[in-house]
C-alpha cells in the first residue's frame, strides 16, 4: 500500500538545524511533485516547500526561504524527500507533514493538490 513515512523530527535549539526525511513507497512517485507542510498548535496547516518530479525546481514559503532546502532522491521503488532546516526559530516549531501530488509533476503550493500524506513528525525549537 502507499506509505509516506517521515522521520528526523525532534528538539533543536534556536539557530540550530534539523534534516527531515520522507520515504514514499507503494506507487510510482518518481514523476510526482512532493511537498512539505507544517501545522503548529492552534494554527492551520501551512505550506513550507515543494519540489518538482526530478528535483530541478523548488519553491518555498517566504517564512522559510533561504533557511530551508527541499531535495529528493528518486530511487527505483522508494522516493525519498528531504527538508534541510537551518537557522531555526521557535516559529518553526510544528508537526511537519510530507505529501505527494500524484497528478502533478510540477511543484504545488495548495494542500488540496496533494492526495497522499504522511503521519507527521514533530519539531520542537527551544529558545
Amino acid at each position: 500500500q502507499v506509505q509516506l513515512v517521515e522521520s528526523g523530527g525532534g528538539l533543536v535549539q534556536t539557530g540550530g538545524s534539523l534534516r527531515l526525511s520522507c520515504a514514499a513507497s507503494g506507487r510510482r512517485f518518481s514523476s510526482s511533485a512532493m511537498g512539505w507542510f507544517r501545522q503548529a498548535p492552534g494554527k492551520e496547516r501551512e505550506f513550507v516547500a515543494t519540489i518538482n518530479w526530478n528535483g530541478d525546481s523548488t519553491y518555498y514559503a517566504d517564512s522559510v526561504r533561504d533557511r530551508f532546502t527541499i531535495s529528493r532522491d528518486n530511487a527505483k521503488n522508494t522516493v525519498t524527500v528531504y527538508l534541510q532546516m537551518n537557522a531555526m526559530t521557535p516559529e518553526d516549531a510544528a508537526v511537519y507533514y510530507c505529501a505527494a501530488a500524484s497528478s502533478w509533476s510540477n511543484g504545488q503550493v495548495g494542500d488540496y493538490m496533494y492526495d497522499y500524506w504522511g503521519q507527521g513528525t514533530r519539531v520542537t525549537v527551544s529558545s
